[in-house]
């Protein structure tokens, strides 16, 4: 069976690094045999987690769509800015607001649990963007799913894309392709199982 994964940037930035990783990793997840999905978070524009809001207005509809979407993928291949070390509030926001839906009409629904998750970044830094990963691991893991021991960093990424958007770097492209056949196999395991 052919694995559903969901590739998600967390910058809407115009030229944003993340997305340019993003594609380099659609493009590697679909090379693999993934069925591969791309979105963007700005076409899901969320209000800020507001517990006020959710009993006042129930969960926001753009949140319900991805967690719809989420659910509906075997894996999610997250591609994280670094920010200050730690999770962007785009990424951070999405992820809470989806962790908070409980159900879909009368069904329980939880879309995190049991989602297998890649990581990686890009980021200009030496380190690239990694220090953030870690953050972003503990989060994932916080909200039930399974996040894969394989990443990719990204280093330098303003000079780190060839212009048909592959990563330039060989030992990069080596470690972006083993996330993502990692992934890959974890996936197929559970749909499979």
């Amino acid at each position: 069976m052919t694995p559903r994964i969901l590739v998600l940037p967390g910058s809407n930035r115009t030229g944003s690094f993340n997305a340019s990783l993003a594609a380099a990793a659609s493009v590697e997840l679909a090379g693999q045999g993934a069925d591969v999905n791309r979105i963007s978070l700005v076409d899901y524009p969320l209000p800020l987690v507001d517990e006020d809001l959710k009993n006042e207005s129930g969960i926001p509809e753009n949140a319900m769509k991805l967690g719809r979407l989420i659910a509906a993928h075997d894996g999610v291949f997250l591609c994280c800015p670094e920010y200050n070390s730690s999770i962007p509030p785009l990424l951070k926001n999405m992820i809470d607001w989806v962790s908070l839906i409980k159900k879909d009409g009368d069904r329980a629904f939880k879309p995190w649990a049991g989602r297998y998750v890649a990581l990686a970044s890009a980021s200009n830094g030496k380190l690239g963007g990694i220090r953030g990963l870690y953050h972003v691991r503990s989060v994932m893991m916080n909200v039930g799913t399974q996040v894969i021991t394989e990443q990719c960093a990204v280093s330098g990424a303003a000079e780190a894309f060839e212009a048909d958007g592959r990563l330039k770097d060989e030992r990069t492209s080596a470690m972006l392709a083993n996330t993502c056949k990692s992934l890959i196999r974890y996936c197929t395991m559970m749909s499979a199982g």
